[in-house]
């Protein structure tokens, strides 16, 4: 939404109307502030007395301080072979150019403060095909200050930007008058201070619908967004007539995400600390959740922006560790057949051996695994043998556990003793 135009229009409720003799104009008698380099539309319609045929119409400017406008100096004239004051010359347009139509508006463009003055209407013609004219006595006050650059400064309309996502910004120059067409430039600042000049891709012009003598020119810049863009400077810089220069800076926020960093040893043995860090660059700033969801730990990172980005960070780090012998571990001796079953849980998936059994040259070894435990059965015939001992040795390339199983064959039953030893 543009705050100021350059165009004025004394307009009122098309001010009031005075007669003389028949001969009527209806104008704003008021007076209006217009600022230097901009431009100003005095409405005006009248009519003309019985006999009386319009051929021209004039305009003149008198200083303020003249009641009576003694000494008028003419600023416009429809018949463009009779000279004007210089200064106005290719300055005041008639907005009506057919006569008939009675509206004998005027446009003055490119205002200079010495434009501030009184201005009335004369219109020229034949009375009874007679050369008469007529001067209206109403006037209106022009007053010219010099131009606050601030209330002509752009417009600057920028989007969501998102990484990645292509982006159009939007620069649109206050009202300017007809004829005076400004030139738009996009700057661009990154973080190190340097200042580039990028090319939009299209500039337009909209015209307003009031008088259909000013324009809006829009100027568009598309790009691709990325994080070198987000905090840095965009301007657009619009250049006037008379090398008047207004510009409008805005900051880039742009919406990304880099790279999600897990820094710490994701390898620990049981019972020790575990210190890990998650860090990541983004805007605008992420929320990160840590969540346990089994012995192995799957931690999950959530970045919510706006509710625009949902991520979803898996990263499985791991406990080492191995345990005892579990519950269930032991032999049994049956028909003299000896069957030991060893089970251990662990990290990484442990191995494990019977030791010895080189000796032995008829025995069966099965292994199981689930999950983090493994599962070893050792079958062999100890007929001939007397007092037995195995050894379940387990190893996960950290850590070692073991357990001696011993067994009195020579009567028949069997004990067993245990010996860890767990590094």
């Amino acid at each position: 939404q543009q705050a100021h135009y350059s165009l004025h229009i004394i307009w009122g409720s098309w001010g009031q109307q005075h007669c003389v003799s028949g001969y009527c104009v209806t104008l704003n008698e008021g007076e209006v502030t217009v600022e230097a380099g901009l431009c100003v539309v005095i409405p005006c319609s009248y009519r003309t007395g019985d006999g009386f045929t319009p051929k021209h119409i004039a305009w003149y400017k008198c200083e303020v301080s003249e009641p009576r406008c003694g000494d008028p100096i003419m600023i416009f004239h429809t018949n463009n072979s009779i000279k004007v004051q210089s200064g106005f010359k290719g300055r005041v347009s008639f907005l009506e150019p057919e006569l008939s139509q009675n509206n004998c508006s005027i446009f003055i463009n490119k205002l200079k403060q010495s434009d501030s003055g009184s201005y009335h209407l004369r219109v020229i013609g034949e009375l009874n095909g007679k050369p008469d004219g007529f001067s209206f006595s109403p006037r209106v006050t022009v007053y010219v200050k010099v131009l606050n650059t601030q209330n002509l400064k752009p417009t600057v309309m920028i989007p969501t930007l998102t990484e990645g996502q292509q982006a159009t910004l939007t620069c649109t120059a206050p009202g300017l008058c007809s004829g005076s067409v400004p030139e738009i430039t996009w700057t661009w600042r990154g973080a190190g201070g340097i200042e580039s000049y990028i090319t939009g891709n299209s500039t337009d012009y909209k015209t307003e619908n009031l008088t259909d003598v000013t324009q809006s020119p829009v100027s568009t810049l598309t790009f691709n967004p990325s994080a070198k863009h987000h905090n840095t400077n965009v301007t657009c810089k619009v250049s006037f007539t008379g090398e008047t220069i207004t510009e409008e800076t805005s900051t880039l926020n742009v919406n990304y995400l880099k790279e999600v960093k897990i820094s710490g040893v994701t390898r620990v043995k049981e019972h020790e600390s575990l210190n890990l860090t998650c860090s990541v660059e983004s805007f605008p700033l992420s929320l990160i959740r840590w969540s346990r969801l089994t012995l192995i730990l799957n931690l999950k990172f959530i970045f919510i922006p706006n509710s625009q980005f949902t991520l979803f960070y898996d990263l499985a780090f791991l406990f080492t560790g191995l345990s005892n012998i579990q519950n269930g571990s032991g032999c049994v001796l049956q028909s003299q057949v000896l069957t030991c079953v060893c089970i251990i849980e662990g990290f990484p998936l442990p191995t494990i051996q019977w030791l010895p059994l080189k000796n032995n040259t008829e025995y069966s070894v099965i292994t199981a695994v689930s999950n983090d435990t493994v599962n070893s059965t050792v079958s062999l015939n100890v007929e001939k043998h007397g007092n037995i001992t195995l050894e379940c040795v387990s190893n996960n390339g950290n850590e070692e556990a073991k357990e001696k199983f011993t067994i009195h064959n020579n009567s028949k039953k069997y004990g067993i003793c245990f010996q860890i030893n767990t590094f």
